[in-house]
Formats: C-alpha cells, sequence, structure tokens
C-alpha cells in the first residue's frame, strides 16, 4: 500500500468500538457534532437549494443523502426510488453507502437499516466518514496528507501569531485565537488581531465564526458558548470546520502567486486551448451519439406482425441514409482537428495533445467499429425476423385451412358411430351398415395424415414463437382428441356390428364397389382442391418454375381423374337400376357411404374451376420474380463497376502519398483537385443507394450477379473519403512545420527522398531499424555500441512518443526541423524576460498588468498561477518559473 492509501485508512477507517466510546464519555460532543455536521450538510446542500433541519430524520429515506453526495462529488448517483415504503428508503440508503464504498471507504458496521431507523449514532458516523473522505481525505501539504496534512497547515498559517500553538483539533481552539489567525493570516482586513485578548475566549469565537459566516462564505457550525464549556471540544467537528477554513484560503492563496505570460505564447496557448475544447467536445458528442445508438441496434425485441417489423427495417433505412452520412464526416473532421492540433503543439514547443481518458482517436475508432458491428447483426436479425415472420404466416394460414377441412369433415361424425340403427335393421340393413362402416374406416384412414399434418404445423409454429401459439394449441389439441375420440367410437361400432354380422346376409356389392371407388377419390379431390387453394412463397425464378411445372403435371391427371369419375357414376347408376329392378328396401341409397353423385360432381367442379384460377397465380408470381431478377441484374452491373473504382482510388491514394512531386503548394492542389473528383463520383453512390433500396423494398435477400454488397461500397466510399481527406491533411501540415522552420522546398523533397527510399513496403511509415537506417544515411553517427544506441532511443522518442514502433513523415520532418533549426528557445525566453524585467531579476503582476492588454495580462496571470518567484518579492516571477511556466522545464 503506498502512502495515500496508508494514510487515508489510519485518518478516516477509525474502529466502531472508539466511535461508542466517544460518544460515551461525553454526551456534549454528539451536540456539537449534530450542529456542525448539520451546517456543513447544508452548506454543500444550498447549492442544489435544500437544506436539513434534523440530520438523522432528513437522510432516513436516503434522497437527500444522495443529493448531498452528488453536489460534493460531482458524480450522478444511480436513480433513486420515490416510493415511501421502508424498501424503497433501505434502497437509496443502500445507493449512498455503495457509492461512499466505491470510493475506496469501508463503512465499519454503519447498515442502511440503522440510518432508515433514524439511529444518531450510526448516523453521525457515516456524515463524518463523508466529511473525511471528500472535505479532508485530499488535502496535502508536503508529505503529509488527510489529518496530518491539515493540522500542518494549521500550523504553519499560525505559526507567526502570538499565543497561538495549534497542536491538535481539540483544545488547541478553544481560545479562538487559532480561528481568529487563520481569518487574519489571509485576510487581514478583517479582523484587527492586536485587540483580541486570549483572556476572553467568547469573544475571540464570536468574532472569528461572525467573519467567516459574513466574508468567507463559511456557514457557523460551532457554538461558542459549547466550545468554552466543554474540557475537551470535539475533534471531530473542529476538524470538519477547520477544513472549511482551508477549502475557502487554498484557492485564494494559489491566485496570489499568479505569474506573467507573453502575448505571443498567451495567443497561441489560447489558440490550442480552443481546439482542445473543440476536440473534446467534438469527440464527447460523437460517443455519446454512438452511445445513444447502439443500445437502439442491439433491441433485438421481436414484433409480432410483419407491419411492425417491416416499420423497424424502414427506421433503420432511415438512420443509414440520414443520420449516420453526417456523422462520419464529423469522424473524419475530428481526426483532420487532432492531427492539426498535434503538428501545431510541436512547432510552439509544447507537450502533445492527450484528451480525457475515453476520447482518444483510437477510442473513437473502436466506438466506431463497435456501432458497425452491432448495425450489422441489427440488419442480419431484421431480415431474419422477417423471413420467420412471413414463414409463420405461411403456416398459420395453412394450419386454418388443413384445421377447417378436418373440422368440416368431422362435424356430425361422433354422432354417427353412437347410432344403434343395427339394431332394428333389416338383414339388408345390417350389411349396409357394415358396409358402410367398412367404408367410414376407409375414409378414416385417409384422413390420418391430415391430422398427422395439422399436429406438425402446429408443433412447427410453437417451434418458430408464433404469437398466436396458445390459440393453435387449443385448437389442435381440440382436433387429435376428437380423432381419438372418433378411433374408439370407430373401433367399437365395429365390433358391434361383426357380432350381428353372424346372423345377416350379404349385401349387394356394388354399394361397397361405389363406396370403396368414391371415398378415395373424394379425398383426392379434397385434396387436389386444398393444394389448389394452398398459398406459396417463392423468392427465385427457378422456385416459381418449379411449382408451375408441377401444377402442369397436375393437370395432365385430370383426363384419368375424370374417367374414374365417369366409372363411380356408372357404379352408382347400376345400382340404382338394381334397386328399381329388385325393389331394395335402400330405394336408391348407399348405406356404404355418405358420399353422393352430387357432392362428387360439385366437387370436380370446383376443381375444374380452381385449375385456371391457380395458373393466374403462378403467372403473376412468376412476373414479380422476373422484376426482382431484373433489380439484382441492375443492381449488380453497377455495384461490379463502383466497387473496382472505389479499390483503385484507394491505390492511386496511396501511390500520390507516397510519390508525390513538385512543391507542397502543387502537391496540395493536386490533391484537393482530386478530391473533388472523388466527390463528384457522389451521385453515382446515391443511384447505387436507390437500387438498394428498391431491393429492400421488394425483400430481395441473395444476388448472385455480383460479389460486393451495399455495405462493402458504403465501408470503402467512407475510406476513400477518410484516406484523400487524411493525406491533404498531412500534407497541409508539412506546409505548417516548413513555413515554421524555414525548411526550403529542397530539404523538404531531400527529406522527402531519404523517407520514401527506406520505405520499403510503401506503407507510409519507417520501422525502427529503417528509420535508424535512414538517419545513418544522413550523416548521424549511431552505431551498435551503447553510446550509439542510447542516442537511437532518444531520438525515437522525440518521433515516437507513443511508443507505436513506427515513424510517421510528419514526425521526421518535425525532427528533422528541429535538429537544424537555428533558433535557441532559451535564448528567446531570457530575450523576453530581460526586455519585461528591465535591470530586475523578476517581473511583477503589477509590471505585467501595465506592459500588456488587459484581457491576455489577466489570462497570463492565470496561466502563471503554480509557479512562484522570490519569496522577498510576493506576486513576482524569477526567470526559471517564468520560462518553466511558458515553455516547459524539457526545453531549458
Amino acid at each position: 500500500m503506498d502512502h495515500y492509501d496508508s494514510q487515508q485508512t489510519n485518518d478516516y477507517m477509525q474502529p466502531e468500538e472508539d466511535w461508542d466510546r466517544d460518544l460515551l464519555l461525553d454526551p456534549a460532543w454528539e451536540k456539537q457534532q449534530r450542529k456542525t455536521f448539520t451546517a456543513w450538510c447544508n452548506s454543500h446542500l444550498r447549492k442544489a437549494g435544500t437544506q436539513i433541519e434534523n440530520i438523522e430524520e432528513d437522510f432516513r429515506d436516503g434522497l437527500k443523502l444522495m443529493l448531498l453526495l452528488e453536489v460534493i462529488s460531482g458524480e450522478r448517483l444511480a436513480k433513486p426510488e420515490r416510493g415511501k415504503m421502508r424498501v424503497h428508503k433501505i434502497s437509496n440508503v443502500n445507493k449512498a453507502l455503495d457509492f461512499i464504498a466505491s470510493k475506496g471507504v469501508k463503512l465499519v458496521s454503519i447498515g442502511a437499516e440503522e440510518i432508515v431507523d433514524g439511529n444518531v449514532k450510526m448516523t453521525l458516523g457515516m456524515i463524518w466518514t463523508i466529511i473525511l473522505r471528500f472535505a479532508i481525505q485530499d488535502i496535502s501539504v508536503e508529505e503529509t496528507s488527510a489529518k496530518e496534512g491539515l493540522l500542518l497547515w494549521c500550523q504553519r498559517k499560525t505559526a507567526p501569531y502570538k499565543n497561538v500553538n495549534i497542536q491538535n483539533f481539540h483544545i488547541s481552539w478553544k481560545d479562538g485565537l487559532g480561528f481568529c489567525a487563520l481569518i487574519h493570516r489571509h485576510r487581514p482586513e478583517l479582523i484587527d488581531y492586536g485587540k483580541l485578548r486570549k483572556d476572553d475566549p467568547l469573544t475571540n469565537l464570536n468574532t472569528a465564526f461572525d467573519v467567516a459566516e459574513k466574508y468567507l462564505d463559511i456557514p457557523k457550525m460551532l457554538d461558542a458558548e459549547d466550545i468554552v464549556g466543554t474540557a475537551r471540544p470535539d475533534e471531530k467537528a473542529i476538524m470538519t470546520y477547520v477544513s472549511s477554513f482551508y477549502h475557502a484560503f487554498s484557492g485564494a492563496q494559489k491566485a496570489e502567486t499568479a505569474a506573467n505570460r507573453i502575448c505571443k505564447v498567451l495567443a497561441v496557448n489560447q489558440e490550442n486551448e480552443q481546439l482542445m475544447e473543440d476536440y473534446e467536445k467534438l469527440a464527447s458528442d460523437l460517443l455519446e451519439w454512438i452511445r445513444r445508438t447502439i443500445p437502439w441496434l442491439e433491441n433485438r425485441v421481436p414484433e409480432n406482425t410483419m407491419h411492425a417489423m417491416q416499420q423497424k427495417l424502414e427506421d433503420f433505412r432511415d438512420y443509414r441514409r440520414l443520420h449516420k452520412p453526417p456523422k462520419v464526416q464529423e469522424k473524419c473532421q475530428l481526426e483532420i482537428n487532432f492531427n492539426t492540433l498535434q503538428t501545431k503543439l510541436r512547432l510552439s514547443n509544447r507537450p502533445a495533445f492527450m484528451p480525457s481518458e475515453g476520447r482518444m482517436v483510437s477510442d473513437i475508432n473502436n466506438a466506431w467499429g463497435c456501432l458497425e458491428q452491432v448495425e450489422k447483426g441489427y440488419e442480419e436479425w431484421l431480415l431474419n425476423e422477417i423471413r420467420r415472420l412471413e414463414r409463420l404466416d405461411h403456416l398459420a394460414e395453412k394450419f386454418r385451412q388443413k384445421a377447417s377441412i378436418h373440422e368440416a369433415w368431422t362435424d356430425g361424425k361422433e354422432s354417427m358411430l353412437r347410432q344403434k340403427d343395427y339394431e332394428t335393421a333389416t338383414l339388408s340393413e345390417i350389411k349396409a351398415l357394415l358396409k358402410k362402416h367398412e367404408a367410414f374406416e376407409s375414409d378414416l384412414a385417409a384422413h390420418q395424415d391430415r391430422v398427422e399434418q395439422i399436429a406438425a404445423i402446429a408443433q412447427e409454429l410453437n417451434e418458430l414463437d408464433y404469437y398466436d401459439s396458445p390459440s393453435v394449441n387449443a385448437r389442435c389439441q381440440k382436433i387429435c382428441d376428437q380423432w381419438d375420440n372418433l378411433g374408439a367410437l370407430t373401433q367399437k361400432r365395429r365390433e358391434a356390428l361383426e357380432r350381428t354380422e353372424k346372423l345377416l346376409e350379404t349385401i349387394d356389392q356394388l354399394y361397397l364397389e361405389y363406396a370403396k371407388r368414391a371415398a378415395p377419390f373424394n379425398n383426392w379431390m379434397e385434396g387436389a382442391m386444398e393444394d389448389l387453394q394452398d398459398t406459396f412463397i417463392v423468392h427465385t425464378i427457378e422456385e416459381i418454375q418449379g411449382l408451375t411445372t408441377a401444377h402442369e403435371q397436375f393437370k395432365a391427371t385430370l383426363p384419368d381423374a375424370d374417367k374414374e369419375r365417369l366409372a363411380i357414376l356408372g357404379i352408382h347408376n347400376e345400382v340404382s337400376k338394381i334397386v328399381q329392378t329388385y325393389h331394395v328396401n335402400m330405394a336408391g341409397t348407399n348405406p356404404y357411404t355418405t358420399i353422393k353423385p352430387q357432392e362428387i360432381n360439385g366437387k370436380w367442379d370446383h376443381v375444374r374451376q380452381l385449375v385456371p384460377r391457380r395458373d393466374q397465380a403462378l403467372t403473376e408470381e412468376h412476373a414479380r420474380q422476373q422484376h426482382n431478377e431484373r433489380l439484382r441484374k441492375q443492381f449488380g452491373a453497377q455495384a461490379n463497376v463502383i466497387g473496382p473504382w472505389i479499390q483503385t482510388k484507394m491505390e492511386e491514394i496511396g501511390r500520390i502519398s507516397i510519390e508525390m512531386h513538385g512543391t507542397l503548394e502543387d502537391q496540395l492542389s493536386h490533391l484537393r483537385q482530386y478530391e473533388k473528383s472523388i466527390v463528384n463520383y457522389k451521385p453515382k453512390i446515391d443511384q447505387l443507394e436507390g437500387d438498394h433500396q428498391l431491393i429492400q423494398e421488394a425483400l430481395i435477400f441473395d444476388n448472385k450477379h455480383t460479389n460486393y454488397t451495399m455495405e462493402h461500397i458504403r465501408v470503402g466510399w467512407e475510406q476513400l473519403l477518410t484516406t484523400i481527406a487524411r493525406t491533404i491533411n498531412e500534407v497541409e501540415n508539412q506546409i505548417l512545420t516548413r513555413d515554421a522552420k524555414g525548411i526550403s522546398q529542397e530539404q523538404m523533397n531531400e527529406f522527402r527522398a531519404s523517407f520514401n527510399h527506406f520505405d520499403r513496403d510503401h506503407s507510409g511509415t519507417l520501422g525502427p531499424e529503417e528509420f535508424k537506417a535512414c538517419l545513418i544515411s544522413l550523416g548521424y553517427d549511431i552505431g551498435n555500441d551503447p553510446q550509439g544506441e542510447a542516442e537511437f532511443a532518444r531520438i525515437m522518442s522525440i518521433v515516437d512518443p507513443n511508443r507505436l514502433g513506427v515513424v510517421t513523415f510528419q514526425a521526421f520532418i518535425d525532427f528533422m526541423s528541429r535538429e537544424t533549426a537555428d533558433t535557441d528557445t532559451a535564448d528567446q525566453v531570457m530575450a523576453s524576460f530581460k526586455i519585461l524585467a528591465g535591470d530586475k531579476n523578476y517581473i511583477t503582476v503589477e509590471e505585467l498588468r501595465r506592459e500588456l492588454p488587459p484581457d491576455q495580462a489577466e489570462y497570463c496571470i492565470a496561466r502563471m498561477a503554480p509557479y512562484t518567484g522570490p519569496d522577498s518579492v510576493p506576486g513576482a516571477l524569477d526567470y526559471m518559473s517564468f520560462s518553466t511556466a511558458l515553455y516547459g522545464e524539457s526545453d531549458l
């Protein structure tokens, strides 16, 4: 554990038993702590427009406790519970305690239940822990921190004062002179310290408390009478109040040590800082947009209807067309601004700009990569969901058709099977009933396949998570239960008929023949009608052609089917003749089947009507697939041209960035003309986007005419724009470097030729060994001995400060220009210093305000604040502080 951690632990991680003993030994301390801690909390809560009255009551629901932590930490806590129940209050307090613990604080025996119950001891202990963590922990003087640091600060500030000897945070403050000395040391005009008397502590304390509250905005946290009337004032209350003086005066003390700035450096610093602020804002906005967009793209909650999913797809297309392209431009501009800022900082001998944590260019690129990955997955999910809903609608409709046909067939079957007509039937009627039952069993077996199909479709709908699965399952279960019941009833009736059959004679076989041939033919017609009315989903020409071929094969079977129909009707006619001739009791009815010739003729006519309708549906779908194929070919033709064009342009830019000829201005002009030609190609990209839009609206999911997808084209186009913009920015930065360092065009060409010679792989960068060889070719004495290795390591730390293992051309010319520059930074600093200082060896704040314009002088003073001058001249800068503040220690 380092010094900071150990100090932190020693200062405010007190054992619980110490806290209990303090309260039990002197109950007056509880009163002091109540008042002090309440005032301290209100000094922060008033910033949020509220306050507390009773410290153990007002924090019980956790709301003001969470608000207090947000105000003093500047961070947002988790959203609080607004309920009034005990569980809501405990949840809020736990959120506050978890936040305190996240700051490295160990809460000893302090639980949310005690705070909610208004436990005074625990509440005061918790507030003391918060005060230590956020008001005292960060206090640091020399190598001490927290409590010792605060005590050392008080001792130093009060050392020159008579009758003041600060040794602790209790008895040393009873006479009030310590508080008055702190105020007088920083604001002598507020207190006449010479008139104070050590034997009048009440006057001293009240004077200090009143002045602090009126002029220093430090609330009155203690009562003078309580301090004087207590043998040993509460240490925690004193520390809390004294820490308020430290925070009030530490900022003012730093302001008093403000130093000078030079106008030219000021202007450059202000401009660079503006660029830094612009970069931070643009990076923050872009990252915030990505942060908001990714959860939307990660939301994969499916919709129940096709219309809702298509609306999601339309929203995604709007995002691609309208919302994302501007962000691509912002990302490119962000990289350009970053490179320009780094170049300006190097030219002004300032440290490289390091963005805030999480806002590096690499962080943005990583976030952008995550966005595109999620975006790709979201599009694939949308298309898969649409296919799934399409399949579900098709299966649901098929289930309803088959279920309706089956339910219509089973209507009345149970009542028929329960009949006991065989008990009073004649011999011929019994035979007829038996044959009829055999025909029914044949018909029942023929329907077994349909029941299995219905169950299989219901199972598939369940597996695909169909939203109306409960009703489908209920209907399927009803059909299956009914089917099982029909089987049982059928078996029972057969057994009854077979018992009676021994007593009866055989009836005319023609009825049985009719029934046996009519039932399969009727079932065939029902199956044909079902197939002719069945919906279909196809995605290619080949699929619709397959359906058309199958339909033509079906039509080829119609003549044979018609012959079978005529044969069945002939049997029925023969039966009618026999009945009429021999006066059979059935009187022309068939006891073995309910299928009548009229029904057969009616279904046959229906089949004949459905055939041309099926022809028309297949023809229309064939035309739609031909239209989709034209869309595929149209998109493929354009994509096969644009894709290679983008690749060619990327290769040409790579060659241009390496093989640049002429002056940098000529190169910049040539690159901008090249950029213009690329931008002029944008209408073709937009046209391809339009064709892609038509393909998506037609729900076309594949295209065999091209290997390029719209996503490939978009990514390639964005890379092309980024590459040409980055190349232009590099040339602009080279111009800035050349003009700032006075490099001639011949030197710049020589640098470029040397760099390109050792850039073997034409990557635009040099590895360490390549860069070392380049330096040796330019006359640098860098051998393999320890001295040479040390020199090369020094140079690499300049050209590759981030240790990426590569050297860019910009870093190379920056180094060469720095090595060949004639100006001496230290001499310039000394010259500027002598002009302003005259014969002295320091510059005062008043001289700075007199010599510089008001706005620049004040800015300089604020920027020079951390650097102090001679102790004998307050508010002044000596030469070393002056130069260090302006140019940094590394340049001197």
